[in-house]
Parts: C-alpha cells; structure tokens; sequence
C-alpha cells in the first residue's frame, strides 16, 4: 500500500469514528425527551432538577469552541456533535424555565446568561490573548476539564446500583450508548493525535464498561427492585 492510499485510509477510519460518535451522541441528546414531555404535559418541572442541563450546555458550548477551525484544525466533527448538543440542551433549559416555578425561573434564567457570559468570555480570552498553538491548548485544557467532570457524573448512579443492588436506576441502553461513544471519540482522538479528545473520552468509555459491568451483575436482583416505588430527585435549582 503506498504512502497515499495509507493515509487515505486513515483519514476514512478516522471520519468512520468521529461519525459514528455524531450518531451516538444523538442518541444521548434525545434520551432526556420523555422528562421534558412529562413537564410539558403537567405544566410543572415538579422535582426535577435543571442544573444537569445548564452544565450540559455549557460544556457543549466549549467543546463546540474547541472543534472550531480558529482554534483547532481537522475535528471538524467535534463542532458538529457538539453544536447540536448545545441546541438541544438550550431547548431543554428554555423549557425548564417556561414551566418552573418563578423562584427557579429566576434562578435558571440567571444560571443561562451566566454560561453564556462564561462561554464569551473563554471565547475572547482564546482570540485576544492566545495566538496558535497556545489558543488550542487554553481551550484544551478547559474541554477536558469539562468532559472529565460530565462523564463523572455516573459516579452517583454507580454508588446508587451498588447500594440499592438494583439497576432500574440506569437504562440499559443509555448506558451502552455512552460507553460506545466513548469509545468512538476515544479512537478518534487516538487517529487524530488529540489528548485533548482521546483523555476524557477513554476515562468515559472506563466509566461506561463499569456501568455495563454494573448492570449484568445486578440485573436479576433488579428484578424484585423493580416493585419498589422511584427515587425521588430533591435537588431543585
């Protein structure tokens, strides 16, 4: 195989991953539609929390950042992924704040100008103070900060299986979803020679083995849990 075909090859294994993480993303995005219908239907975000969400967009936004050409060059696909997260995640918390009470709506309007505030204020320090490469290393370092913090949030849900020896707590499928685009982002920092992606992303694809490790273990005690009523979410914004 000559030096062409081989690099062409490997620019086609490379895409074949970054889409297939497009594809599985998506799968993560639309997974939060059936709370936001239960909201719309009752007309009340009830004990629901919207902090997830706010936290969500913001990481979007600067993962968007980071995929951009004015900061980094070839990962196109990590703007694309990430520019629909972060609609989808701004119609979430439009959403939360048309239905919550005025007390969150106040407070979650106030959480949304301060990620925008935050996202404007990475994006103008990136231009005006770093030039290329320092530009990409200053976003980097954010992105991967806020992607570490994300895919630790499972944390909490493992703790919770361990203790309640019961997986109704955490979907199958979003689990597979997560360790599989993971592990897609994973690769494709590996072929794109990026720590900046491949880091956090082979940290989540360890969280999300553990969580399907989780789930095939505890899945017959889960069984009789499944009579026991839904944990309540008492964190309110």
């Amino acid at each position: 195989m000559s030096e062409g075909e081989l690099s062409s090859a490997y620019s086609v294994c490379s895409d074949a991953a970054g889409v297939a993480g497009n594809l599985l993303a998506f799968v993560l995005f639309v997974s939060p539609i059936p709370t936001f219908r239960r909201i719309i239907k009752n007309r009340s975000t009830e004990e629901f929390s919207g902090l997830p969400y706010i936290y969500a967009l913001l990481n979007c936004l600067i993962c968007l950042w980071y995929g951009m050409p004015i900061v980094s060059s070839g990962i196109i696909l990590i703007a694309t992924v990430n520019s629909v997260g972060a609609l989808f995640q701004l119609t979430y918390v439009s959403i939360f704040i048309i239905f919550a009470h005025k007390e969150n709506k106040v407070k979650m309007l106030g959480l949304l100008l301060a990620v925008f505030s935050v996202f404007g204020i990475i994006a103008l320090l990136s231009i005006w103070v770093f030039e290329p490469p320092n530009r990409q290393l200053f976003v980097g370092y954010l992105s991967v900060f806020s992607l570490i913090s994300m895919f630790a949030s499972p944390l909490f849900i493992i703790n919770l299986v361990i203790r309640t020896r019961s997986v109704e707590y955490m979907p199958f499928y979003l689990s597979l979803a997560t360790f599989l685009m993971s592990i897609s982002f994973f690769a494709y920092g590996l072929l794109k020679h990026d720590p900046f992606i491949y880091v956090p992303n082979g940290a989540g694809a360890v969280l999300g083995a553990i969580q399907l490790v989780l789930y095939f273990y505890y899945f017959r005690g889960s069984e009789d849990a499944s009579r026991r009523p839904l944990l309540e979410n008492h964190s309110v914004v």
